[in-house]
Parts: structure tokens; C-alpha cells; sequence
């Protein structure tokens, strides 16, 4: 894995946003506007190297399956914020039938500097994951003018048009919603969901488009509905599980919640059980099950343990996104404050690597189960967050 630096084209921002990526630039507390999307830089791989991170990501895969079973035989739920027995009850139900509801993508964030030592998970992005219309487009398009003949690890379009196709036969009659929120102001919710919509369509499916906030219930049939008032029999959702299950219209979603076979009246995607591998909880689930695993690092709920005098630790919320609420403790720095009624796992602190003075995260990608792309952020900070900069790869 390497760094190398390169001329921007000279009309990229106009390029990425004709394929897709319409928030090419970040505004910055100084109201200043630099690049998201920053082809300066490019990272290279191996081959060897690249297959060796697509096992490493299959078997973290294959590993948060089987913490997520360890949850529900062992009744986990309140070690992941979830205390409400009903809702328990559902997700449990939604686990054992997983195989009758459509689930389509994840993404790993990976600790990985390419010098030999394993690849660290950070998290599981597995609800609501973001940056796969860049990562699956434009870098790749960028990959052909730069680099015609080079490789790269991304095969999400194709995999994603093939997980619909398959999975069609598990979805109710009628058109399949898609549904991001009216919050967004970037158009990334806008765009990632206009994607997968895209690749439905190329599956065959038939799609409708909306936000979340235009979802309508209809009291008289039970049912929720589009503007149209048409039954929404199935609905992808860029709006995250914990913000569904909790809003106004819970009850109504839950208790018409379709585990498949027609059991209820509305399927979900992402399905409910995703809670279980969406929460931050399940890395020190992951460790308590496959302790001193390479590709894993410290995490405990109960507290930073021995790793407040050995490692460092960060704190992070369970249901933090983009950084959000996550603090660095190295060993000997400021004490750990929590933050009033926040919940958290602290996992052994691993900083990130430098390359250049950029701070990188590797997202890898995951299609159903098989690995299936790579998306590359930096950020000038030691937390990768909401100005992290997106940058393209090749396979040299």
C-alpha cells in the first residue's frame, strides 16, 4: 500500500458530479470549500495484497454473524442500548428468520498501513453505511482515464445489481420504495439511495422514489403508503434502525414489521435484524468471542480495563456515526468524561496510520456476504470525520 501524488484532471469536479457524486466538496467550519473528493492522491496495492484484505473482510463478516447469534441465544440485547422487550422480541424474530428478508450491503472500517501487520477493524457500518456512490463510480471511472489497463477492488455495481436479482424472489408484490431523508442537505442520502435504486432497476425490479418524511399511514387499511397512496409493500430506507424504532411512527412500523413469507404488511431494507451488527457494542462482543483474534482489537463495555495503563483507549458511543462522540485516550492524557445518558465501548486505542500527514481508514465493502469493494478517507485529524477526504485507488 502506497501514497503517490498526482494532477487533479482539470475538470474533475464537473466529471464526478455527472457520475453521481454531487457533493464533490466539504465546507469547512471557515466557510471555506475544499475538496471531498480528492484525486491529488491515489493509493496502489498488490494483487496478493488485495486478496489477502478480502479474506480478512469475509471472515470479520462471517465473525459479526456469529457475535450477532451470540447475542439473541444469550439475550444481549441490553448490552447494546435495547431494553425494550417488544422490540427485543422482534429483532430476535427478524435474526432466526434472516433468510426470508432481503439484506444487501455493509461496510468494514479497517486500520490497515500495508507493512506487513494485519488489517484492525474499527467498526461495522452495516445499517445506513455511506460513500458507496464514490467508491463504487467515480473512482473507477477515474481508474480507466488515469490508469487505462490498471485494476481495482471494486465489483459493488455488478454485485449489487446480482444481490437484488437474487433476492427478488423474497420481496412482497409491487414496487420497491426508496427512501432517504429530507434532512439531507449534501445530497449524499439523496444520491446513495438514487443509486442502489439504479442498480435494482438494472436487476429487473420495478422503484419508486421518496422521503422518508412523505411516508404516509393510512389508518383505515393498516398499511403505510407513498404519495400516491399506494400500499409500500417493500422500502429500502437510508434512515437508521435506531431513529426508526424509536420516532413517532414506531409502533406502526414494528407492529407491521414483515419477517418474511407475509407476516406483516411492509418489508425493510435494511431488515431489523441489522441492529444487532450496527451498534458499536458488538466489537467487544467480537472480542469476548475471539479474544487475541489478529484482525480484532480490545474492546470491553464495562470499561477501558487494563487498556488504560497498556495501549490507550478510544471511547466511542454505540450508535455514533462519522466520529461523532468518539474521544482518544493514550495512556497517561486527559481522563475519560462521559457524556451525560451516552453509553459507550472502549476499544484499545490503534491511531491511525500517517501517510504524508493524512490519517487513512480503508472502507471495505460488503455485498450479502462477499467482499466486494474498497473506498479510501483521510482525514488531517487523529478521527475520521465529517471533513475526511475521499481518495481513489488502483491494483499496480
Amino acid at each position: 500500500m502506497e501514497r503517490h501524488t498526482i494532477e487533479p484532471r482539470p475538470d474533475w469536479q464537473k466529471t464526478v458530479e455527472e457520475q453521481g457524486l454531487i457533493y464533490p466538496l466539504t465546507r469547512y467550519p471557515d466557510d471555506s470549500l475544499r475538496p471531498y473528493w480528492d484525486e491529488s492522491a491515489y493509493y496502489s496495492f498488490t494483487l496478493p495484497e488485495v486478496e489477502a484484505l478480502e479474506n480478512v473482510v469475509e471472515e470479520l463478516h462471517a465473525m459479526c454473524l456469529a457475535a450477532a447469534q451470540h447475542i439473541v441465544d444469550h439475550d444481549r440485547f441490553a448490552d447494546l442500548g435495547i431494553t425494550d422487550p417488544k422490540l427485543a422480541a422482534l429483532i430476535a424474530e427478524s435474526w432466526r428468520r434472516r433468510a426470508e428478508q432481503p439484506s444487501l450491503y455493509g461496510r468494514f472500517d479497517l486500520r490497515y498501513e500495508g507493512t506487513g501487520s494485519p488489517a484492525k477493524l474499527l467498526e461495522y457500518n452495516a445499517d445506513t453505511p455511506t460513500s458507496l456512490v464514490e467508491a463504487a463510480s467515480p473512482q473507477w471511472f477515474w481508474m480507466e482515464e488515469r490508469f487505462p489497463g490498471a485494476d481495482q477492488w471494486n465489483s459493488l455495481h455488478e454485485r449489487l445489481v446480482d444481490a437484488w436479482r437474487r433476492q427478488a424472489e423474497l420481496l412482497p408484490p409491487g414496487p420497491v420504495h426508496f427512501a432517504h431523508s429530507e434532512t439531507d442537505e449534501l445530497g449524499e442520502d439523496l444520491m446513495t439511495v438514487a443509486y442502489l435504486q439504479e442498480t435494482a432497476e438494472q436487476a429487473g425490479l420495478d422503484t419508486r422514489e421518496l422521503s422518508v418524511e412523505r411516508i404516509g399511514w393510512d389508518a383505515l387499511s393498516g398499511r403505510f403508503v407513498d404519495e400516491k397512496l399506494g400500499f409500500i409493500r417493500a422500502i429500502f430506507k437510508l434512515y437508521p434502525w435506531e431513529w426508526l424504532a424509536t420516532d413517532e411512527f414506531a409502533p406502526q412500523v414494528l407492529g407491521t414489521y414483515d419477517h418474511g413469507g407475509g407476516s406483516g404488511t411492509t418489508a425493510w431494507i435494511e431488515p431489523l435484524w441489522k441492529m444487532l451488527l450496527s451498534n458499536k457494542a458488538l466489537l467487544a462482543v467480537l472480542w469476548e468471542l475471539f479474544p487475541e483474534h489478529p484482525n480484532l482489537l480490545p474492546a470491553y463495555l464495562d470499561g477501558p480495563r487494563e487498556l488504560a495503563t497498556t495501549t490507550g483507549f478510544a471511547a466511542k458511543p454505540l450508535l455514533g456515526r462519522e466520529g461523532a462522540g468518539v474521544t482518544l485516550h493514550p495512556v497517561g492524557g486527559e481522563p475519560f468524561v462521559p457524556e451525560q445518558d451516552e453509553t459507550y465501548v472502549f476499544q484499545g486505542l490503534a491511531p491511525l496510520p500517517d501517510f504524508d500527514g493524512n490519517r487513512v481508514v480503508l472502507g471495505a465493502w460488503v455485498v450479502e456476504d462477499e467482499s466486494a469493494g474498497l473506498g479510501i478517507r483521510e482525514s488531517a485529524g487523529p478521527v475520521t470525520d465529517e471533513y475526511a477526504r475521499f481518495l481513489p485507488h488502483v491494483i499496480l
